[in-house]
């Protein structure tokens, strides 16, 4: 195995690495602003100091903890909560942030950078109008300040389109995969005669077909950073279709003996770290499958060609490879986070609405069901047939109990975006694709102001109701790629490692034998050509969201 990958197994020997900061915000009741001593404010500022070394060191984690200290010991200071929402938006911990940065303006109603971070917060979390309003306030206080107008603008366009597309949404009755399978049937989308790159074979009805040669060529000519055709494309992207819409919401993968399972998480359009974790992982075959759990696209500048290479595969082997929908596989994450430009500027308007409706068509969910039981005493929670499965989702669990693995695979999900407003979910199971784990028992609102989190007795009353031994998800950062919590009941995988070039965490996957045995294997982030991620983004926003 490459030396910059690790391997390791029974998760029991694994500490649970923090994947958030380890105190909820705002962490006073109230503020105290009184009878702040000198020393107390010394006490801040030697605090202050270290959290800023953390933060430039990115070790997001500990800058948190130490602004949240500094913040104790002066309450009164806005640069102290400025600066850990700031820290909070590293995390993507935005609900958080969104609290700091208005308890610093509560402080100093002229806190400009203050203004600035809630302005990001309510951008990350696609709340354009409250956005808009925060960069206003700012120009009030900083009139020339030619960034912040440009943002303004960029996100006032964004609104706007959002508001057309709301508008004319009803009139678009007729699929993306319907509409571009006319268009070739018409003879609109015929392959450039000048084009020399890997050629997609054909089968004997003349129809494009898929095979294991085009697709290791097409790996090779995408790392060489050139393009394919339109054609090819939609090809790839049709053949994935017409396998998604024949699955359910949740899926079930059955893991026969001698056979193996790979979970993947978050890879964020990074693709070369995609090419190896490929190498480690191995291709999909007859006694090994591969399962990306959600998240392929945006942030990261070639997200076109991680989904194309997923989409092949999916095409290619079926009931080998197996893609849950992510909380990005989803317009309103993609106008926002780069993807739907990308999409765009690499092969045009038709192709981005082909993608947007294949995503809809993801399944929402995989049970990896191991079919040997596991070998000794176990304490783990089995199925009724004595066995270990695996709940494998993007986001999480639900917004209340009772939801059962019937209710899941009943979703009507093709066609369907989320329905969102300010990103709350419509439907208790459509928050499977963003909620997230708490150490708190029970549920609470979530740390990045999007649907809810849930604790670890949430957790042991759906896996004992519905026997099923752990929940897999994905959706957040782990420093060490991977975090095992709720007293081993809930794993977060995490595979895009130094996250947007910055975050500096490993990446994993998570390999599940015949008889529910983990292993986790971690590795490094690999170069890439000197492109940054959010490459795509709306002009001016790409910093801002990063």
């Amino acid at each position: 195995m490459s030396s910059s990958a690790s391997t390791s197994s029974d998760a029991s020997s694994h500490p649970s690495t923090p994947g958030t900061s380890q105190t909820p915000s705002p962490t006073l009741s109230k503020l105290s602003l009184q009878d702040i001593s000198d020393a107390d404010k010394a006490e801040a500022v030697q605090f202050k100091a270290e959290a800023n070394q953390a933060f430039q060191a990115h070790e997001f984690n500990r800058a948190a903890d130490l602004y949240t200290k500094a913040i104790e010991k002066n309450p009164a200071d806005p640069t102290l909560w400025c600066n850990r929402a700031y820290t909070r938006i590293k995390l993507e911990e935005h609900g958080y942030g969104l609290n700091d940065a208005s308890t610093a303006i509560e402080l100093d109603a002229k806190y400009a950078k203050a203004y600035y971070r809630r302005a990001t917060c309510y951008l990350q979390t696609l709340r354009y109008k409250q956005a808009i309003a925060d960069f206003k306030k700012l120009l009030a206080l900083e009139p020339q300040n030619q960034l912040v107008r440009m943002q303004l603008d960029s996100t006032q366009k964004i609104l706007r389109k959002v508001e057309f597309e709301k508008a004319i949404e009803m009139e678009e009755e007729k699929s993306a995969a319907l509409r571009c399978s006319e268009i070739i049937a018409e003879g609109g989308c015929d392959v450039d005669k000048t084009y020399t790159g890997p050629v997609l074979p054909t089968s004997d009805d003349g129809k494009f077909a898929i095979d294991i040669d085009f697709l290791r060529k097409l790996i090779d000519w995408f790392k060489e950073g050139k393009s394919i055709p339109r054609r090819y494309v939609w090809e790839i992207v049709l053949g994935a279709h017409s396998h998604f819409e024949q699955e359910e919401s949740l899926v079930t993968l059955d893991i026969e003996d001698g056979a193996t399972v790979d979970v993947i998480g978050d890879v964020h359009g990074q693709f070369y770290d995609y090419l190896h974790l490929l190498s480690l992982t191995g291709e999909p075959s007859d006694k090994h499958s591969l399962l990306m759990n959600g998240d392929l696209v945006d942030r990261g500048s070639w997200s076109v060609e991680v989904i194309l290479i997923a989409l092949a595969f999916k095409w290619l082997y079926p009931k080998r490879m197996y893609i849950n929908r992510g909380n990005h596989e989803a317009k309103e994450m993609n106008r926002t986070y780069g993807f739907e430009g990308e999409a765009k500027h690499k092969y045009g308007e038709q192709t981005y609405k082909l993608f947007a409706h294949v995503f809809t068509a993801m399944p929402l969910a995989t049970l990896v069901c191991p079919t040997k039981p596991p070998s000794g005493s176990t304490k783990a929670i089995l199925s009724p047939e004595g066995r270990k499965r695996f709940f494998i989702v993007h986001g999480g669990l639900f917004s209340k109990d009772g939801v059962t693995l019937d209710d899941i695979r009943k979703i009507q999900r093709i066609g369907h975006q989320p329905g969102q407003e300010g990103l709350m979910c419509k439907s208790s199971c459509w928050t499977l694709l963003w909620t997230d784990p708490q150490e708190l028992p029970g549920r609470g609102p979530s740390k990045r102001g999007v649907g809810i989190a849930f604790g670890p007795d949430v957790t042991r009353r759906w896996c004992e109701a519905n026997g099923v031994t752990g929940v897999i998800r994905s959706h957040e950062v782990r420093q060490d790629g991977y975090s095992i919590e709720h007293d081993g009941l809930c794993t977060t995988v995490f595979s895009a490692p130094n996250y947007v070039d910055q975050a500096g965490n490993k990446g994993a996957f998570i390999r599940i034998d015949a008889e529910g045995t983990q292993t986790y294997t971690q590795f490094e982030a690999q170069p890439h050509p000197p492109m940054k991620p959010m490459a795509y983004a709306s002009s001016g926003l790409a910093n801002l969201l990063m």
